[in-house]
This record gives structure tokens, sequence and C-alpha cells, in this order.
């Protein structure tokens, strides 16, 4: 497999661009094309699920984006080194009965010398909002680059 860049030892501005391509991967709500920033042997705690290995990614992520509609995340860098990464996050979505939820939580990250995460630890809390409350507006997809990160948008 060939690297995929960024790849440790990190820089701030190499784990602000790490981040920032999670974030875009994960918007694509894409299974299999998220599951290949991942090491095939990945290891991820996810609240209280464990995952191994890329097809358990695919399955999980697919489960995910049947039940979490309108997905739409912002992550931001919290810390790092090495060939390690802290990010912080929000995502908004609705469930099939109409009800909006934002979810907050904090992720681990380690990453191999190729620059795919094999460890991936999340912590993650719903709340529930009213449509009026959401601040994530932008088309399916990528955030734009001019839209407010967390820090900006007071989460």
């Amino acid at each position: 497999m060939s690297p995929r860049p960024p790849v440790p030892p990190f820089t701030q501005e190499t784990a602000v661009q790490k981040a920032r391509l999670a974030e875009d991967g994960w918007n694509t709500r894409d299974p299999e094309k998220v599951a290949l920033a991942y090491s095939v042997d990945s290891r991820w705690r996810n609240r209280a699920e464990f995952i191994n290995g890329r097809e358990q990614i695919v399955a999980f992520l697919t489960r995910k984006w049947h039940r979490e509609l309108d997905y739409r995340l912002i992550k931001e860098l919290w810390a790092f080194t090495g060939n390690r990464i802290a990010v912080r996050f929000a995502y908004e979505y609705h469930d099939d009965s109409g009800s909006w939820f934002r979810a907050y939580g904090n992720e681990n990250w380690e990453f191999d010398a190729e620059g795919l995460m094999y460890a991936r630890h999340a912590s993650i809390n719903d709340l529930p909002i009213k449509e009026t409350e959401r601040k994530f507006h932008w088309p399916s997809g990528r955030r734009p680059d001019d839209h407010a990160g967390l820090s900006d948008l007071g989460l």
C-alpha cells in the first residue's frame, strides 16, 4: 500500500491537515472510501463498540449513516505528538422520525509510518436539538473552507 500523506511525525501544519482530511472523508458518508484511511488491521473503540479491521469499519459506517441522516461533521485539532493526534468534533444529524441531534466528542488517533490510522478511540455524547438550533448548514459533502469551525461557532 502506498503512503497516505501526511505521514508521521506530525507538525502543527500536517496534524491540522490530517484532521481536515479525516473530516472531509467522513463528510462523504462513503464507508468504502473512509475505510481506506485506516490500516487493514485498524482497531477502534467507538462509544461502547469495538471494531477491528476495514471490513468491520465499513459495516459500522454503513449502519451509522443509515441511522444518522443529513450528517454534517466538523473536526478540530486538539493536540499532537509524533504519530498521534487528538481531535475534538461535533456533528449534526436527524433520525428517520425527523428528530435532530448534535453529537460532541473526542478522538485519539495513532498512525503507522505510511500515514494510515491503526488505532481510533472515540468518546461521544448526543444532545437532542431543535432543527432551528442547527449550526451546520452546508450542502452535503465537504464543509466549505469559509464555513466556521467549532471554536468560531462557540462549540
